[in-house]
């Protein structure tokens, strides 16, 4: 068996296809999947969505909400990650739950969504920086420059070693939240006109048009948490580091975002905060800190603001090439994406694959947005609004899968008591997650708002439901035409322990 090839990419079965170990500790990881959360984003930019569009001025108490539902779903998560340790996470363990062909289609989905949150990302930060280089540079550029540029870099960054990713994203991360944090103390010290006031924290705030995309929207500011497990193959000590990881980002971000929305709507004030944000939007935030603190350092803010956002990219183009590799070494992907790099470890053909499909999206995007002679805001209103929600809607699906996969795989082994709390939590986070895609679903043409549509406010979650679907033709067909395949998903590099005692028997026999 070849040990290794003159080229840079790794072909050796046992290396090759094997994510590094001991690289990353429970702080670089943490900083890593939080960063996926962009703290500064989420403030600037979804907080004054849910205020403007939405209506609902009970935002912080959502945010509670939602970090109860999370931590019940952690029970679960967690303890699986004691048990699987595979860069595929949600795929790995709904497979193990749930079979191969769940499997299957949980690692199309995850696929489909994350990359969907990447791209919309990709078109905000095109946006702002596009903005930002006008304003301050005269640089009159389109949105479509630098988010090729982003692209571009980032696909470099992961092909690079884990530990400089950790170290970017850690230290673009801290900046952000100390940024937020300042806004937050000065807000609450100096609220507006309505005064010091908890009404954001009043069950009957949650009124409003849309609070199924506003759960969506809640939810979508978590995803982060989750991409611990996608790292396990690669932590010190996988059945230890993942889970607490998990529940300290869950926490974090839960009383980080909580605080930060609360304090939005004392700054600006409880009966003013929703017409503030519709008609401040993105700049709800910075107009509320340039009163506080001045232009200079809202400028400041602004900078990190965009950094926020590549930071969130580079954190997902993280966890997808990694899902692709998963994908990769299993069979669902051709081979080749299924390799690491020898320098680095990286999975670089996932992360080059990811980088080819990201670029792809960017130039599609804006040669549609060209052609109907492009509304300025469409990067935010449509790509990064509708594939925003598309991808959470995706991973909220995911999420509830993985409940019932938890469930299923510890009663098969004979849960006794010990496990019990966990099965009731993981039990009733499935639950509250499906009522969450339902109201989601329902109320998706709120997030159109103007946008011409019965049939668009169905076409695009059903994009999410298409991926289920494709995924379980595809289970299906791997199950029938290819069942050395079927059998592998979810086993990571388990099946290389199968396939070296298949090849010593083999030896064997032949010798024999």
């Amino acid at each position: 068996m070849p040990t290794g090839t003159t080229s840079e990419i790794s072909t050796y079965l046992g290396q090759g296809r094997r994510l590094r170990a001991n690289r990353i500790g429970v702080p670089g990881l943490l900083l890593s999947v939080v960063a996926a959360s962009a703290p500064l984003m989420v403030t600037a930019g979804v907080m004054p969505t849910i205020y403007g569009t939405m209506g609902i001025v009970g935002q912080p108490l959502l945010f509670v909400i939602i970090g109860v539902v999370l931590t019940l779903f952690s029970f679960g998560y967690a303890e699986m990650s004691r048990h699987v340790h595979n860069a595929g996470a949600f795929y790995a363990y709904i497979a193990r739950g749930l079979g191969g062909t769940a499997g299957a289609a949980a690692s199309v989905v995850a696929l489909v969504a994350y990359s969907a949150m990447q791209f919309g990302i990709y078109g905000l930060f095109g946006f702002e920086l596009s903005g930002f280089l006008g304003e301050h540079l005269g640089l009159n550029v389109g949105w479509w420059v630098p988010a090729t540029a982003a692209v571009l870099v980032v696909g470099a960054l992961g092909w690079l070693k884990t530990d400089l990713n950790a170290k970017v994203l850690g230290a673009l991360l801290l900046v952000e939240c100390a940024m937020v944090v300042v806004f937050d103390v000065a807000g609450i010290a100096e609220p507006g006109r309505d005064g010091f006031s908890l009404h954001a924290f009043d069950p009957t705030t949650l009124g409003g048009a849309g609070l199924g995309t506003a759960l969506s929207f809640t939810i979508a500011s978590f995803v982060g948490f989750e991409q611990a497990a996608v790292y396990a193959e690669e932590t010190s000590r996988p059945h230890v580091v993942v889970a607490r990881v998990t529940f300290l980002a869950v926490g974090f971000v839960a009383l980080f975002f909580a605080l930060s929305s609360w304090a939005l709507s004392v700054a600006a004030g409880p009966s003013r905060i929703t017409a503030l944000a519709q008609q401040e939007g993105p700049g709800l935030l910075f107009t509320l800190t340039e009163a506080r603190f001045g232009a200079a350092f809202t400028d400041v803010m602004h900078l990190f603001y965009v950094t926020g956002m590549f930071a969130a990219m580079l954190s997902f183009h993280n966890v997808v090439a990694r899902y692709a590799f998963a994908m990769g070494r299993e069979g669902l992907l051709p081979a080749a994406v299924g390799r690491t790099s020898r320098s680095s470890g990286a999975p670089a053909y996932g992360s080059l694959l990811q980088s080819v499909v990201s670029l792809l999206a960017v130039v599609v995007f804006a040669a549609t947005d060209h052609r109907s002679h492009g509304d300025p805001t469409a990067p935010v209103l449509r790509l990064f609004t509708w594939m925003g929600n598309i991808g959470a809607l995706g991973v909220i699906v995911l999420m509830a899968a993985a409940c019932a996969a938890v469930i299923a795989f510890f009663v098969r082994r004979g849960a006794g008591r010990a496990q019990a709390p966990r099965l009731i939590a993981s039990g009733l986070a499935g639950l509250a997650l499906l009522m969450i895609v339902g109201c989601a679903v329902e109320d998706f043409d709120v997030l159109l708002g103007a946008d011409p549509g019965p049939v668009l406010r169905w076409i695009l979650p059903g994009i999410v439901g298409a991926s289920v679907l494709l995924g379980v033709v595809y289970g299906l067909l791997l199950r029938h035409l290819r069942p050395e395949v079927h059998a592998r998903i979810g086993l990571g590099n388990e099946a290389f322990l199968l396939d070296k005692a298949a090849a010593s028997r083999l030896t064997r026999k032949a010798s024999s």
